[in-house]
């Protein structure tokens, strides 16, 4: 069996980034078929906009976290830059990736490496409200093309200064009450810090294209203060994974690390991956293949021990010979890597995971709008029936009785009109019941939920107050919550009300959709709490000392908890524009019906067509409306199951046959390896 580069990991992206592209496709048919057979109201329309948007700009964040000399840039070249034919990002010995580094794609933006100054830190704004600011990011052109220029460029993120203590204490580099974690003086008496506060890197590469992003983390250290990548950046990635090396273990700082930033509840262990880099080193003459295989499934479960995570979820690697392997075009190499091992692990358990999860979403959104529009097409098939019942009584009556039916038409319809004032009460009380529940999610409530937090770190000294702060601060945000989504359920009692009201007297066909789910944003307030609670343990405390640390604590959750409520605030908004747009188009819908009737009445009375003509019209649009209502659950059925059955991934029966061919292969591929390496003339040279 030969194994290339483009297997596991790249491939499943690959196939998930072309689902996410025919989805869109087959979706932007459906807008456009909706448009044409005017089915598309105001409301439906920013809503497939809305989905459209998610499918297109879906991104899956990948995070490499280890302490420093770990091998996780050269796994990073490895994974995913390869092509290349040479390092990509800076993999020497010692410390490479001084700043948190995202690797991504966007559109407009050009090839190119920016760079946010270190000194940005100073200023009163979070890491996240810098992303816009284009001029404060010194940017680098890269040439895609050139992967030697590419490299020299990319090392500046492993830049450092020197500077002073006061300063490195200001930028959150040095604790006087926490002297182990400080790094060492040089000779000068001054202190090496980073550069750069967060490098972006824009390439085009075709997983990035497809909206991967990769986030390559500086060690222990710089972790720690930077308070916004380990309280923001790090939850939200999909995927972790956690480098250690072979010949060292689980160190002191690594243990730091995972117990500070990565652990989590047993439930969500899935989306973290340990790497145990380096297993080259446990290839030599003196050790039989059986033995060093033994000691690598020793360290495997020693590790998992440690972390108290599954032995599974620890993956031995070598990233340096599987970037040399696939370089080369060595499938033997790579094979005794195991780097397709990991490639492997994350491409059945993260792409599975979110495609389902995407799929899902958009299932629910898909059902949601077929079934707004089968309400207008409904609507329309009553409306065609009256006509045709209406049309079969004038056969065989005289002028006087036409004349008669079509008064009462118009009575019906100058009723009707009564209608549109009814409506817009509905709509006003709405607005009004809508507006408190805004003013519950609005930035003007949460600055104020955050009056009591903010006041607890700005004291001097220890800050003793501070863990009851946050959590009766994430008290309140959860009862804000519950009160918005009272607030939803009292507005749902109206519409449903007022809709079986106006259904009966008007004629209306109106649906409350389904109630909207703003608890589910309590989800986030969860991770949002524990991940700010690492920062609570008493092992932190001097740590929060600093006026410094605490302050960039508050912007980081100010600028989380923002992006939480701004989220929220948008679906409320779209599920009040679903609900209330039915009635005008509704109302639209009616109203025309009314000129429909009387115009056929009038065109019969004044034998400008005949009755056997008129009847064949209303016929063949009652048959077209039919024709619509199976075209729209044939379009909206290509969208909900297409994506689930061709998505291209492996079944759970494949993932176990391919996952136990792996590990046969890895030690057949072993023992070649270790069998041969030595003495083969055929085998690179650094094996020999």
């Amino acid at each position: 069996m030969t194994v290339t580069s483009d297997s596991s990991f790249n491939q499943n992206f690959d196939r998930h980034g072309s689902w996410r592209r025919e989805f869109a496709l087959r979706l932007k048919l459906l807008v456009e078929w909706l448009k044409e057979n005017s089915l598309l109201s105001v409301a439906v329309e920013e809503r497939l906009i809305q989905l459209e948007s998610r499918v297109r700009n879906d991104k899956l964040m990948v995070a490499f976290v280890a302490e420093y000399s770990r091998g996780k840039s050269e796994l990073i070249n490895a994974m995913f830059f390869a092509d290349y034919g040479r390092r990509i990002m800076p993999a020497s010995a010692g410390r490479t990736t001084m700043c948190p580094t995202e690797i991504a794609y966007e559109a407009g933006v050009g090839t190119c490496l920016r760079l946010l100054p270190i000194e940005t830190r100073l200023e009163g704004k979070a890491l996240g409200d810098w992303r816009p600011d284009v001029p404060a990011w010194q940017r680098f052109e890269l040439d895609a093309s050139n992967p030697e220029q590419m490299a020299k460029v990319l090392a500046m993120v492993s830049e450092t200064v020197k500077v002073d203590q006061d300063r490195a204490r200001a930028l959150g580099f040095w604790h006087d009450d926490e002297p182990d974690d400080n790094p060492l003086k040089g000779q000068d008496g001054k202190i090496e810090i980073p550069r750069w506060r967060h490098a972006l890197i824009n390439i085009a590469h075709p997983l990035l294209r497809q909206g991967l992003v990769v986030l390559d983390t500086p060690g222990l250290n710089a972790l720690g203060a930077e308070p916004e990548l380990t309280v923001s950046l790090l939850p939200q990635a999909h995927a972790v994974v956690f480098i250690l090396g072979a010949d060292t273990g689980v160190t002191r700082s690594d243990m730091a690390i995972w117990r500070d930033h990565l652990s989590m509840e047993a439930q969500h262990t899935d989306s973290r991956l340990v790497a145990l880099n380096k297993i080259d080193m446990l290839w030599d003459e003196l050790s039989t293949p059986d033995q060093i295989k033994a000691q690598i499934e020793r360290q495997q479960a020693d590790v998992a021990q440690i972390l108290s995570i599954s032995p599974s979820k620890v993956i031995p690697v070598s990233a340096q010979k599987g970037l040399v392997a696939k370089v080369n075009k060595d499938d033997t190499l790579l094979r005794a890597s195991c780097l397709v091992d990991i490639e492997r692990a994350l491409a059945d358990g993260v792409i599975g995971q979110r495609q389902q999860i995407l799929q899902a979403a958009l299932d629910a959104a898909i059902d949601e709008l077929k079934g707004e529009a089968d309400r207008m097409i409904h609507v329309r098939l009553r409306d065609v029936s009256e006509q045709m019942q209406e049309l079969k009584g004038l056969e065989g009556k005289n002028v006087a009785v036409v004349k008669h039916m079509r008064a009462r038409v118009e009575i019906e319809r100058t009723e009707f009109e009564q209608s549109d004032a009814r409506i817009q009460a509905v709509k006003s009380v709405h607005i009004k019941l809508l507006r408190d529940v805004f003013r519950q999610l609005s930035g003007k409530t949460l600055s104020f939920e955050l009056t009591d937090l903010t006041t607890a770190l700005a004291k001097t000294g220890l800050k003793l107050g501070a863990k009851k702060a946050y959590s009766e601060t994430f008290g309140r945000l959860r009862s804000g919550l519950v009160r918005s989504q009272e607030g939803v359920a009292d507005i749902r009692s109206m519409l449903d009300a007022s809709f079986r009201q106006l259904n009966a007297e008007y004629g209306f066909s109106l649906n409350v959709p389904p109630e909207l789910d703003l608890f589910r944003f309590s989800k986030d307030l969860d991770l949002i709490e524990r991940n700010h609670n690492q920062y609570m343990s008493l092992g932190k405390s001097l740590q929060m000392v600093s006026s410094d640390t605490s302050t960039r604590l508050v912007r980081a959750l100010k600028s989380r908890l923002r992006i939480v409520y701004e989220s929220a605030l948008a679906e409320l908004e779209l599920w009040s524009k679903l609900a209330t747009s039915q009635m005008e188009s509704q109302l639209a819908e009616r109203r025309q019906n009314f000129t429909k009737r009387l115009d056929a009445m009038d065109r019969v009375q004044r034998a400008e067509t005949g009755l056997h003509e008129r009847l064949s019209e209303v016929g063949a649009q009652q048959a077209a409306i039919l024709q619509q209502q199976t075209k729209l659950s044939e379009l909206c059925a290509t969208l909900i199951h297409r994506g689930s059955s061709q998505s291209g991934l492996a079944t759970p029966t494949d993932d176990r046959e391919q996952a136990d061919e792996s590990d046969e292969l890895c030690d057949v591929q072993l023992d070649v390896v270790i069998g041969s390496t030595f003495t083969s003339e055929s085998l690179p040279a650094y094996l020999q």
